[in-house]
């Protein structure tokens, strides 16, 4: 059992938190996980700062919880230890991915706000064309462009409302899919007229 006397005087730590550790043990936490990624390296707190780059007071300040390592940087601690990572949700326990890298984006090339929910509503066409004969050439180039009119909502409320009725979406659709939904509207809209005529 290590006591106080052996501990390392270079890890900086104040005699409180080497006493606070030595009592353990405890809920771990980041600082615990860091303590497990270096026992199943078995290196110590100087050998992990130099394989990543790092002080070895960096080390000290992460196991006594003053500080934390970014998240990027503990992903590549559990990537050296053989580890890996999820997320769950605390009520069904359901693992929750990361939101996808080719979610949609506006016509800036700008990835939409993570909160909105969207939706394709037909094919671009500018604001204040509506009365004018652009509106048809602009959807034909829309569409041979495959850029569908991506609309959401920015009241919390009608989010509310629309995720009431509709759920929740898991993530933001692809361009690719606001385009087929675009495409699907357009064949629900031709068959509608083609009844019509009909009738």
């Amino acid at each position: 059992m290590r006591t106080t006397e052996e501990w390392d005087a270079e890890c900086e730590w104040t005699d409180d938190e080497v006493e606070w550790y030595l009592m353990g043990p405890f809920d771990g936490g980041v600082p615990g996980l860091v303590r497990r990624i270096r026992r199943i390296l078995d290196v110590s707190q100087r050998g992990l700062a130099a394989m990543i780059g790092v002080s070895q007071s960096v080390v000290a300040r992460w196991e006594t919880g003053r500080t934390s390592p970014r998240v990027s940087v503990m992903q590549h601690l559990l990537g050296l230890a053989g580890l890996g990572s999820t997320v769950h949700d605390a009520d069904s326990g359901e693992v929750v991915e990361p939101m996808r890298d080719d979610g949609a984006r506006d016509r800036g090339g700008r990835r939409y706000p993570a909160h909105v929910d969207l939706k394709a509503t037909g094919w671009y066409v500018p604001r204040g064309l509506e009365c004018t004969p652009e509106p048809a050439r602009w959807r034909r180039a829309s569409r041979a462009r495959r850029e569908p009119l991506v609309l959401h909502h920015t009241s919390p409320y009608w989010r509310w409302l629309q995720r009431r009725v509709f759920g929740t979406p898991v993530d933001h659709p692809a361009s690719r899919q606001l385009a087929a939904e675009a495409e699907h509207l357009d064949e629900v809209r031709e068959a509608r007229q083609q009844q019509w005529r009909a009738a």
